[in-house]
């Protein structure tokens, strides 16, 4: 069994500490836009072009930074019934969440982007829902109160966490995602942006189905060119004009249970990107995987495993401990240049007794890195709420223009805004407010696939092992 004890905060500052000058401390003031269940994720952005962000989820946006006035980008026609203690029924808005009794999604909508893709000046709004569902696009009617035009730009958006963003770096986002066994991105044609959006696929078709978890792109190789992460490796992108669609493909066991969204961030300060991500999803897990400068036989980069939260109190420094963490997502909170990680429990990921510790606070949490002498890092978590959690989507924007950036989150227990606030403090009242270390052998757990595997179930069904996954 691994020791531990306990470490004083005086012991922690002698290899990494925060600077005394930063007495300034961080908060969020939580608002609950709407207690139904629509979304499993939710963003930010200025779709009435007064300037400042709005927040959408599911049906409805709200106009910024208030968000008291709400607008129907589609009709809000799902309803489900419950079955009362009484014998009765009730029929309520939305998806089957937090007011029912049994594991149910919001098919139609699990992740929100924001774009203005027919170049009219107003924004517009990209979906995906449950993985093997359609990408909508919903065209901006350019202020008209009524619901937006729909169109379906892509058949069948396969994994847990796609994205949206620039992969091929000519200057415009793509939607990346696996879809038909392969990795792959989909683009439009800018000129005609209402007409299917073709797939191009990176990968060779393997064992990625519809619910294959983990996902991200970042340039890993530092090469200038964006890779994609999955769980069991990245992959290389080939310098433009290169006879070869395919991209290669080097194994790498980043998440052998299954994330979220993944990371290419270089936490240490040495030069070389690291990897960010949760460990399983739908069990225990948060770490970085630490960039080796020894290099394979192949020439290709080594990685280190850090595991910094797990399934006991004792696996973190801090003593902190949840699971189900489906959605993660890296912001410099506290404006200090480093960037940090914001993560939570997703609410009943699997429903209700699906998943380990299914009625466990709904938490979430934003994890300040903290560089010290030696290459040494620290994850200092902060709690920001006890009673929201996750979906599969944090979407993040400066929403009041005050520098600071605030969150908003949809899952089963509904839409919040968390937004962003400092107080400065005293050296002693700030000093009191930082966690407690508990746990100095705590992190960096080396966990192989057999140990994740007991520590949190099986993967979902077409999600393979890295190990099944053959190398390129």
């Amino acid at each position: 069994m691994k020791s531990t004890f306990l470490l004083s905060v005086a012991t922690l500052a002698a290899s990494i500490s925060v600077p005394a000058a930063d007495h300034v401390l961080h908060s969020f003031k939580k608002l609950h836009l709407d207690k139904y269940y629509w979304s499993e994720g939710a963003n930010f952005g200025d779709l009435n072009r007064d300037g400042k962000p709005d927040a959408i989820s599911g049906p409805y946006w709200w106009e910024g930074p208030r968000f008291e006035k709400r607008h129907e980008l589609y009709p809000p026609t799902t309803t489900f019934t419950l079955k009362k203690a009484d014998g009765t029924d009730e029929k309520l808005p939305g998806f089957e969440g937090v007011f029912g009794k049994k594991n149910a999604y919001s098919t139609d909508n699990f992740f929100t982007f924001v774009h203005d893709f027919n170049g009219d000046g107003w924004n517009d709004v990209l979906t995906f829902g449950l993985p093997g569902t359609p990408a909508y696009l919903y065209l901006n009617p350019q202020g008209k109160e009524q619901h937006w035009e729909r169109h379906t730009v892509f058949d069948a958006v396969d994994n847990e966490s796609p994205t949206f963003a620039d992969l091929t770096g000519d200057g415009r986002p793509e939607i990346i995602c696996n879809s038909d066994g392969t990795f792959g991105y989909a683009a439009p044609d800018w000129k005609n942006v209402t007409a299917k959006w073709p797939f191009v696929s990176i990968s060779g078709k393997g064992p990625w189905g519809n619910f294959n978890h983990g996902l991200g792109l970042g340039d890993v190789n530092g090469d200038g060119r964006m890779d994609v992460l999955e769980r069991g490796a990245w992959w290389e992108q080939p310098k433009a004009g290169s006879a070869s669609a395919t991209w290669t493909r080097h194994p790498a066991a980043f998440s052998p249970g299954g994330g979220a969204q993944m990371f290419a961030y270089d936490v240490n300060g040495d030069g070389l990107n690291d990897v960010i991500t949760s460990v399983a999803a739908h069990g225990y897990g948060l770490g970085w995987y630490e960039q080796l400068r020894a290099k394979d036989a192949d020439g290709h980069p080594q990685f280190k495993t850090h595991v910094f939260m797990n399934k006991e109190p004792s696996e973190n420094r801090y003593g902190v401990a949840f699971s189900q963490l489906h959605a993660v997502e890296l912001v410099d909170v506290d404006g200090d240049g480093l960037k940090d990680i914001v993560t939570g429990k997703c609410f009943w990921a699997h429903g209700p007794a699906g998943d380990p510790d299914p009625t466990a606070p709904a938490v979430l949490y934003w994890f300040q890195l903290v560089r010290g002498a030696g290459g040494k890092v620290d994850w200092v978590p902060h709690l920001i709420d006890d009673d929201s959690g996750v979906g599969r989507q944090i979407g993040v924007a400066d929403v009041n223009g005050d520098g600071k950036p605030d969150l908003i989150i949809g899952n089963k227990k509904g839409t919040y805004v968390f937004l962003h606030e400092t107080r400065k403090v005293s050296h002693e009242e700030w000093t009191k407010a930082q966690p407690t270390v508990k746990y100095s052998a705590a992190g960096d757990l080396q966990l192989k696939f057999d140990e994740v595997i007991q520590r949190t179930g099986p993967p979902r069904p077409n999600t393979p092992s890295p190990q099944a996954i053959p190398a390129k």
